[in-house]
């Protein structure tokens, strides 16, 4: 029998979630999942009636992303998580232009999944290769470093430009905007240079998709269910027929080649649900997200020695961290959730969320004592407005007991 280790602390009926990164699931999914478990077990490649209700299931779910993301169903591919959908896109639009050599232009606070993929293409692609294809990229260029950002954490054009321009690139990624701290990135301009030197450009919209507009500056784009209400293991990997995309290795008849797995049709139907229900409302959403982002980052800010950090406007609506000084990030998220509000700390971007964050590394601003939120759809918590309020009045007092406990006696 599986039982939960621990339980969370504080009353059940008042405890607030503010890390809503991955979850909770939308409850119009959540029923359709239930439901689905029952009819869309069966694998949608067999030839019975109920693998043939399965796909039509799947490609039912199929189609409502498409249409949302605005591109053609055979252009959507699901995968099993938003890093998945990364690390698969980023390879094969490097695997297909392999021939201009082994290199990723990538920013220095995007996703790990990005950065280590990025890295370890250069490393394989120098594996076993011939003098011949070796004298083909400059040595000086062997290490292409992340392009630097500033302190909102907005890409550098002028260094995104000067990296496009070395020897041996095949590719770029660059995030929609940062799962951690907010701030948007200059997607525009960003592909605009990737254009005009020929390179494909991935787009990381995992922590955008259903809180954001739809990216459309793009080569491939990659999505996450989780952002917009839906369930764990799925990602979304949107490949349009423009882009030149290959996968490494064998064919493979999952999901048009794209992958080795097929995917779990009631985790993929509970997902287009999830989005299907949040369509309708997403502007309205964004814009109170907004404003109850801005009350948090108001109340941190008052808080002495604290600095809140990301573009305070060009951001994304539901996203804020804030570091302060003196304390230990993880003890305020212990003080927070012994007080009921539950909160993240360290980096949204890496498997190990307590690692200090490398986002905020890069922009140079506090790496210690921080904390982030993120906030859940209103169609699933109705009464984040007072819950956030409840936030903004603890939070104060729960930052002077961390430190008032560190303090020499």
């Amino acid at each position: 029998m599986v039982s939960a280790t621990s339980e969370p602390t504080g009353d059940p009926a008042r405890r607030v979630l503010l890390d809503a990164a991955s979850g909770p699931l939308h409850p119009a999914a959540r029923e359709l999942l239930v439901a689905a478990l029952e009819r869309g077990w069966a694998d949608p490649g067999r030839g019975y009636a109920e693998a043939a209700a399965a796909r039509r299931m799947l490609d039912q779910a199929r189609a409502t992303l498409a249409e949302g993301l605005g591109v053609r169903p055979e252009e959507v591919s699901f995968t099993g998580s938003g890093a998945q959908a990364l690390r698969l896109g980023l390879t094969g639009l490097r695997y297909a232009a392999r021939r201009r050599g082994p290199h990723v232009v990538v920013s220095a606070v995007e996703h790990s999944a990005v950065l280590v993929t990025a890295r370890d293409a250069g490393y394989c692609w120098y594996a076993g290769r011939s003098p011949q294809d070796l004298a083909t990229v400059d040595p000086a260029s062997a290490d292409l470093p992340p392009v630097a950002v500033d302190r909102l954490g907005r890409l550098d054009l002028s260094a995104w430009a000067a990296a496009l321009d070395r020897p041996g690139v095949a590719a770029a990624a660059l995030q929609a905007a940062n799962g951690e701290v907010g701030t948007r990135q200059p997607l525009a301009q960003a592909r605009e240079a990737t254009q005009g030197r020929g390179i494909p450009l991935l787009v990381d919209a995992t922590s955008t998709l259903g809180r954001d507009p739809v990216p459309t500056d793009y080569d491939v784009l990659t999505g996450d269910a989780r952002s917009w209400g839906g369930p764990p293991g799925v990602g979304v990997l949107v490949v349009p027929a423009r882009t030149r995309w290959r996968r490494p290795g064998g064919w493979s008849p999952a999901e048009g080649g794209r992958t080795d797995d097929d995917p779990v049709v009631p985790l993929v139907l509970a997902a287009a649900e999830a989005w299907r229900q949040t369509a309708t409302e997403r502007a309205a959403e964004a814009a109170d997200a907004h404003a109850l982002i801005g009350t948090i980052r108001a109340a941190a800010a008052g808080i002495p020695d604290t600095e809140v950090v990301g573009d305070p406007e060009d951001r994304l609506p539901h996203v804020s961290t804030f570091s302060c000084l003196f304390v230990d990030g993880e003890a305020i998220v212990a003080e927070l959730d012994r007080r009921g509000f539950a909160v993240a700390s360290g980096s949204a971007c890496t498997a190990s969320t307590l690692e200090p964050s490398h986002v905020l590394r890069a922009m140079g601003v506090l790496t210690h004592g921080n904390v982030r939120l993120t906030l859940p759809l209103r169609s699933i918590t109705p009464q984040r407005t007072d819950e956030v309020a409840r936030f903004c009045a603890v939070l104060p007092e729960a930052v002077a007991a961390v430190r008032g406990r560190l303090r020499p006696r």
